[in-house]
């Protein structure tokens, strides 16, 4: 019996209990995402995991201010556990967790380039995934001196407060910071759908580059913000394009590399600075790995020496070996060399938007403009209260007898005030102040200083409306207050720059004696290498369905690999580099293993020890390219090689030749010709197009095959001396044209 499809509907319905009715109805279970789980998705991407323009999430923002309404700022520290405590009061999701944030937070566990908690006891290490933070009982902390720049307007309605979750206080939305922080400490945020990945900059980088854009918005920040600053230091290989990228976008990646040094008289390599992706103990797991798989054997043993000095990786070599060698093999390898993947994904306005330097900045810039008014009128609003109370002092000053009289003569303690109001035409704040002026200041000196602060009010209320009434004005307090920051908390980079990484020589390594193996590389990409003895043990080789072996053969295993790809590039890379297999699986998928571009597949694989054969190219227009492999040899370990072939022409066979050979060609209009390759001069120029062999005329070559693999009778009757040539028709059924 046929079973009844559901109907589209049914398909996305869903069991819903209805609370208090005992009854449970189908619903749609996109309507049901919809209520649940969307609320929950804004909830963590808003009020959680990402970043604002202050730099800080919601729970970074709860533990400092309420450390700073503390007095942490300039007291002595205090126990963790304290801390931890009161921020319950604005954040209500544990200890651990509020524990957790402020451990990232403190000098002591170096996460941050510029740590907003001074410490005291184990706060573990950023770059340790095994050493734990000490209890929040054991350990104390207060604020460090520059998170008074996060709370230095705080108090004057720089930004908007609200209650927290209780109502019982109110908290900043907001931090009014005097520096782009966003950008000065690293943030990792992961929400729902999105994820946020800044890096730090060094500080006075960032406010030298806040400054110029305020002034010039078509300043580059390249030439004052070198790159990226991590608080472990190591090095960055510098790539003037990729970081341009990121400045623009928001999007990229930063190659770090450790920084090392070599002690000759233990022989040993000592890393003391590392990616910040990484932990010491990813690192060591890794090059045990390696040691284990035979794949590094300059190595005898790899240790952690860090100590309360700092970090210290020692790895010892074995005799004979360079350690510069050992080192790029090591970045190769292993997580001393990792990207950091830039994400600037930033909430402006409760919306989440992935930002640029450039457009963080300006949008700091914006944020910043409104904390200074807001600061300003503020305390305009102060001191034009407190002038218009002193005019009120200045008047009855004018006749002090008589206002003494007044009060003198006042019945009630109620009406002293209205009668101030009336006998000198003042209101009733004005009165309200020189009636609880205490006796002891009606006197000369007292009155003269009242007026002469008079004056001072007048001359600051005006300065302070030119300049909130002028943008240059309120731009220039923002970059004197840069200069400020810039030069108070100036510190060295910490991480430097490698320039010209493809001009390094990587110092060859001492290679192992070959051995023969047997290489198999298929027509889907798929490169395996197997030992003869391995061969003879099991020679059927697993394919991939509808797969088929082009190119086999036995070589050495320190031979070069070239493979060859329909983007015109070329990947060079070491048998050594592939581990030995069997012939039961399938290999390595070569385009994966080479990391290759979307879409580009292998064509042709190239096998060499010496670079002394010559690659020939034959071409859809009828052209043939000859090209020494030696133009493919470098002195560096590139992998890829651009233009490794012209682009002019589809390929219709690529072939490692040791000398001149004979080769058949065939034209998709039937005619043939015998060609030896020595009628065409090697270029040692790679994306050469080669010359004219088959001339060619409304048709295009359609096979080439080298001449003593194919089997056709009177051979010799195709020859030609002389290129181009046109070639004579091919008369027999071209089952005939075979290979032997």
């Amino acid at each position: 019996m046929k079973k009844k499809q559901p109907k589209k509907s049914e398909k996305n319905a869903v069991n819903a209990y209805i609370e208090g009715s005992g009854k449970v109805v189908e619903t749609d279970i996109v309507s049901t995402l919809e209520e649940n789980y969307m609320p929950y998705a804004m909830s963590v991407i808003v009020s959680r995991a990402l970043p604002e323009i202050d730099g800080f999430k919601p729970s970074h923002r709860k533990l400092l201010y309420t450390m700073y309404k503390m007095g942490l700022l300039t007291g002595a520290r205090t126990k963790s556990a304290n801390i931890v405590g009161q921020t319950m009061r604005l954040n209500p999701h544990g200890d651990a967790a509020i524990y957790e944030t402020m451990v990232r937070l403190a000098r002591g566990n170096e996460a941050l380039l510029h740590p907003y908690v001074d410490s005291k006891g184990n706060f573990g290490k950023s770059y340790s995934r095994d050493m734990a933070y000490a209890a929040s009982r054991y350990t104390e902390a207060k604020l460090e001196s520059i998170s008074a720049e996060l709370f230095a307007e705080i108090d004057k309605d720089a930004v908007d407060m609200m209650p927290n979750y209780d109502n019982s206080t109110t908290e900043p939305t907001l931090f009014p910071v005097r520096f782009p922080a966003i950008l000065v400490n690293s943030n990792f945020g992961l929400a729902v759908s999105m994820a946020s990945n800044i890096c730090s900059f060094n500080l006075s980088e960032v406010c030298e580059t806040a400054a110029a854009l305020i002034k010039n918005p078509q300043h580059n920040a390249l030439s004052t913000l070198k790159g990226p600053d991590f608080p472990g230091g190591g090095y960055i290989i510098y790539d003037e394009t990729e970081l341009e990228k990121i400045y623009k976008t928001g999007v990229g990646a930063v190659k770090v590399r450790a920084k090392y040094n070599f002690d000759k008289e233990a022989r040993c390599i000592e890393v003391t600075q590392i990616p910040p992706t990484t932990t010491v103990e990813a690192i060591l797991d890794r090059v045990v790995d390696l040691v284990k798989d035979g794949k590094i054997k300059e190595i005898s043993d790899a240790r952690d020496e860090t100590d309360l000095s700092g970090l210290r990786l020692t790895f010892d070599l074995k005799k004979g070996y360079d350690p510069d060698a050992v080192m790029l093999k090591l970045f190769r390898l292993t997580p001393l060399q990792e990207n950091f993947n830039c994400n600037f994904n930033v909430l402006i306005a409760g919306t989440p938007r992935v930002m640029g330097v450039y457009e963080i900045l300006s949008e700091w810039t914006y944020f910043r403009r409104e904390c200074v008014k807001r600061r300003i009128y503020f305390d305009l609003s102060k001191k034009r209260e407190k002038l218009h109370l002193l005019l009120g002092l200045k008047t009855i000053l004018a006749d002090i007898d008589y206002a003494i009289k007044l009060i003198r003569e006042t019945e009630e303690e109620s009406e002293v005030v209205p009668n101030l109001m009336i006998g000198f035409g003042i209101d009733e704040p004005q009165a309200e102040y020189v009636a609880e002026i205490k006796l002891r200041h009606i006197n000369r000196e007292y009155i003269l200083k009242r007026t002469q602060e008079t004056d001072s009010l007048t001359s600051e209320i005006q300065e302070m409306e030119e300049v909130l009434n002028n943008p240059k004005k309120i731009d220039k307090v923002i970059i004197n207050e840069l200069n400020e920051i810039a030069e108070k908390y100036r510190q060295p980079r910490k991480t430097m720059f490698i320039y010209d990484l493809q001009e390094e020589v990587e110092i060859e390594e001492e290679q192992p004696e070959g051995y023969p193996v047997n290489v198999f590389f298929t027509r889907e990409g798929y490169f395996k290498q197997i030992t003869p003895k391995s061969l003879r043990m099991s020679s059927e080789q697993k394919l991939k369905e509808n797969d088929e072996i082009v190119f086999s053969s036995e070589v050495s295993s320190i031979s070069d690999l070239l493979f060859f790809t329909n983007k015109h590039q070329c990947y060079k890379v070491k048998c050594s580099d592939f581990a030995e297999t069997k012939a039961s699986v399938m290999g390595d998928y070569i385009p994966a293993k080479l990391g290759m571009d979307e879409g580009e597949l292998p064509i042709f694989m190239a096998v060499t020890e010496d670079y002394s054969q010559n690659l020939v190219i034959f071409f859809k227009n009828g052209k043939c390219a000859k090209v020494p492999l030696s133009s493919f040899s470098t002195k560096t370990r590139r992998k890829k090689l651009q233009n490794a072939f012209s682009s002019l022409s589809e390929v219709v066979g690529m072939f490692v030749v040791p000398e001149d050979c004979d080769f058949i060609l065939k034209s998709a209009a039937g005619k043939v010709i015998l060609f030896n390759t020595a009628l065409v001069l090697a270029k040692s120029t790679r994306d050469t197009q080669g010359v004219q062999v088959m001339r060619l005329t409304k048709t295009e070559l359609a096979s080439v095959q080298i001449a003593q693999n194919v089997q056709i009778e009177d051979i010799e009757r195709f020859r030609i001396k002389t290129i181009p040539a046109a070639g004579i028709v091919f008369d027999d059924d071209i089952d005939q044209f075979k290979l032997m």
